[in-house]
């Protein structure tokens, strides 16, 4: 069990990969949606790119690999492929769920998430936490998404928190970058 130290008033998770198991189940909907248009988006890259909106992820495959993919039909395409086929298989991750809980009720709680909030709001549904969170800030909630501390520095100020006084719990190293350049401890839950 991770043991909050007694400076910290509020927690910070990532959804996608922290909270919830279901990076491999967005990986096949991006496998999925872009192959679909003869294009290709290797592993390593997609997850170098977690915690990046869905739009931004497929200008960076245009510029990377010359693709000419509609970034909004794309993001849109492979977001509705995840809700109706990948995330019922999605499982929550026990050891971060296990925190969330233990300090509900305890200290405020936010969701920082490079999702749109229909995805987000789903895969909380899916693992029981839809109304858990005293507040959920996604990619459309902030111009600047993650590795910028714009994510992390709104939840801190929807929670009435100090940044240096929130830790975030993380799964990648965009999001970690972002909570450090928040001011916030972050923690890496990554096996």
């Amino acid at each position: 069990m991770i043991t909050i130290e007694s400076h910290i008033q509020g927690l910070i998770f990532d959804a996608d990969g922290t909270l919830v198991d279901t990076m491999p189940l967005h990986y096949r909907a991006w496998q999925e949606t872009v192959g679909q248009h003869q294009a290709d988006f290797p592993e390593n890259l997609f997850y170098e790119l977690a915690g990046v909106p869905s739009d931004k992820i497929t200008e960076i495959l245009n510029e990377k690999f010359g693709y000419r993919l509609d970034p909004q039909q794309i993001a849109a395409a492979k977001e509705q492929l995840f809700l109706n086929k990948y995330l019922p298989q999605a499982q929550p991750i026990e050891p971060v769920v296990a925190v969330a809980r233990k300090y509900k009720g305890k200290l405020p709680m936010a969701v920082a998430t490079g999702g749109i909030p229909q995805v987000v709001n789903a895969i909380l549904k899916t693992i029981g936490m839809a109304d858990f969170f005293d507040t959920i800030v996604t990619s459309t909630d902030v111009e600047n998404g993650k590795p910028a501390p714009d994510t992390f520095l709104e939840c801190a100020r929807r929670l009435k928190v100090a940044a240096n006084a929130c830790i975030v719990f993380e799964d990648s190293d965009l999001g970690l970058e972002g909570a450090r350049r928040a001011g916030m401890a972050g923690v890496d839950v990554r096996p």
